[in-house]
């Protein structure tokens, strides 16, 4: 049965109890999936369970650890009400490629329709760490080395290998051995001394760069300014959900215990954006009230965690946010609404 169509009685009460489609009670129950309850998407949906709870919205039903390519395909078949979406998995969805091929253009770009997203946030950016009494000075010292670049498919380790590729025209297997690894594996990785370095998406403070300080003093690597502004950089900024993310070096915290190699302070990365997504045939209250609700309490949710002051929560420019551009994601009409009535100025080309 399509949940968003009554098609008898008893599906009725179903709907008026769980589905995103009908206002026949206040509070709803609706389901949630995300990654990790640790990283940047599992705070923000954690979050927002929280708050729509307390705030009487819906009651927000989650399910952590998933896989977020298989999420956001249950939100466009309306199985899923609301789920953490890499941009670069809507893009993909609409073009039917990479984990999206078996269902071909047609129908992949049909399903894509049926995104919207209600707030943008991002997952950090990929950043070289390696303990620093390993003595490398540059990206072109990881040169012969084994480095630690993401699990072992998605978007992360191909941003991985793209931010050794940008910094340094480093290739996997040819100019260094490019350990994989699922997520589950890397906190033992990360201080077991089994590779020579890493290369990770990072927000700050993180609990990779604290579980690494605990072991000895740690030097982070920022993309040189220059490739920063490249050519090469230019293209993977131009890909949908890949933005350039630039912090200063005194904002990163961990005094003493972390050494930045930058040219002039400045963290340079290549990000990943995300926005939470729901079907558009969520109805406009109800996407407005959950959007109202995350704008209002986004001070609680950037104590939620150290490092939810530097994930682009609220960051409404579309290059920063990694909207527009190829990307055909736009925001729910409901969310546009509740932004627009916080004083916030959205892209034309995301509305």
């Amino acid at each position: 049965m399509n949940k968003y169509f009554n098609v008898s009685v008893a599906s009725l009460l179903v709907v008026a109890l769980g589905s995103i489609g009908t206002a026949q009670s206040q509070q709803r129950n609706l389901s949630a999936e995300t990654a990790g309850p640790t990283g940047v998407p599992g705070q923000v949906m954690m979050h927002m369970a929280d708050v729509l709870g307390e705030k009487k919205v819906a009651d927000l039903q989650v399910a952590q650890g998933q896989t977020l390519t298989n999420s956001v395909r249950n939100v466009a078949e309306g199985k899923t009400d609301i789920a953490s979406a890499p941009i670069i998995l809507t893009f993909l969805l609409d073009r039917g490629v990479g984990p999206y091929a078996k269902l071909g253009k047609k129908k992949g770009a049909e399903l894509a329709a049926n995104l919207r997203a209600l707030y943008p946030y991002n997952a950090g950016g990929f950043f070289g760490l390696f303990y620093t009494n390993k003595g490398y000075k540059s990206w072109a010292d990881m040169k012969g080395k084994s480095i630690w670049n993401g699990p072992p498919r998605g978007a992360a380790l191909n941003n991985g290998r793209a931010t050794l590729q940008m910094a340094a025209g480093l290739k996997d297997g040819k100019d260094y051995k490019g350990v994989q690894q699922n997520w589950g594996q890397l906190m033992t990785t990360l201080v077991d001394g089994s590779v020579d370095a890493f290369v990770l998406p990072v927000t700050w403070p993180h609990p990779y760069v604290t579980t690494m300080s605990a072991a000895g003093k740690v030097s982070v690597l920022s993309m040189p300014k220059a490739k920063f502004e490249g050519k090469l950089a230019k293209k993977l900024f131009g890909v949908p959900g890949n933005i350039p993310i630039v912090v200063d070096g005194k904002d990163v915290g961990y005094k003493g215990s972390l050494t930045v190699i930058s040219e002039d302070g400045k963290l340079r990365a290549l990000g990943t954006a995300f926005g939470d997504v729901v079907h558009k045939k969520m109805s406009f209250k109800l996407a407005k009230a959950i959007t109202a609700a995350h704008i209002s309490t986004l001070g609680m949710l950037k104590k939620r965690a150290a490092f939810m002051n530097s994930v682009g929560l609220a960051e409404m420019d579309a290059v920063k946010s990694g909207f527009c551009g190829k990307s055909k994601l736009k925001y729910h009409a409901g969310a546009v609404a509740a932004w627009k009535e916080a004083g916030f100025n959205l892209p034309a080309c995301a509305q």
